[in-house]
């Protein structure tokens, strides 16, 4: 897959002001009866954080350009497999989501035409959930960002019966706009090292959000920096009931040792 292929994959999930400003309301809405979720302990997810060195009194930067415009394979070599372990768990009764789900994704990395860029091949999943093997050529960001959000928008929509491109302009806002960056620790080959801790909440007042049946809830956090390879060091996208339970956490976590 080009490089401009990636842009525009980045392009899709970010877009433009103005797509921001044209944002369509869902086509179908949902039932506005809250989702009944099974309280259970969350799952824990490893604290992560910093893309440059963040010192304690730092200027945060901007969410969208620590996440989709920094080079976060520059710190890769060639050869390198870099291993994701994925988690999805819902509590809501009938199970839309499907059951728990605990799987893998990995990218081989290969020299691209330039120094700092890198060409990847990913595969994603496993088994009868396994996708099609992707390719990406002479690219700087780590494309697994965007492979994560995609798949969760796109199980997201089918279960509230909304309209994709809503519930995507809704993430593009509060990155942009509204996402708290903060300096955070990361553990790397057990040193601890400076990282940034992203989080954002697209829904929280949202003016349909009595139709999003508890998922304005829906907290995204996100952990970088730039002592792990490829940067990623976690990301959880997590939707509770007001009385605790989960109606969704979905989790993607590096695995330096994998």
């Amino acid at each position: 897959m080009s490089r401009l292929v990636l842009v525009g994959l980045l392009s899709a999930l970010l877009g433009g002001r103005a797509l921001a400003q044209d944002t369509p309301s869902p086509t179908t809405p949902p039932q506005s009866a809250p989702a009944q979720a099974i309280p259970v302990q969350a799952i824990p997810v490893q604290a992560a954080a910093p893309v440059q060195a963040a010192p304690a009194q730092a200027t945060p930067p901007n969410a969208t350009t620590l996440l989709f415009e920094t080079n976060q394979l520059a710190n890769t070599r060639p050869g390198q497999v870099l291993s994701y372990r994925y988690t999805r768990f819902s509590g809501i009764d009938g199970a839309p989501f499907g059951p728990p789900v605990e799987d893998r994704i990995r990218e081989e990395v290969a020299p691209g035409a330039s120094a700092e860029n890198r060409n990847l091949k990913v595969e994603m999943f496993s088994g009868e959930r396994r996708m099609p093997t992707a390719t990406y050529e002479d690219i700087p960001g780590n494309p697994v960002m965007v492979r994560f959000l995609e798949h969760h928008l796109d199980d997201l929509a089918k279960v509230l019966k909304g309209n994709p491109r809503y519930i995507k302009n809704g993430i593009r806002r509060a990155l942009r706009e509204n996402a708290t960056v903060t300096p955070t620790e990361v553990e790397v080959d057990g040193r601890t090292e400076p990282g940034w801790r992203v989080v954002a909440r697209p829904f929280v007042d949202d003016p349909v959000r009595d139709r999003l049946r508890g998922f304005d809830s829906l907290t995204y956090t996100f952990v970088v920096s730039p002592k792990v390879a490829g940067q990623i060091v976690s990301i959880d996208a997590r939707a509770t009931s007001p009385d605790g339970g989960i109606l969704l956490q979905e989790t993607l976590t590096y695995e330096p040792n994998a």
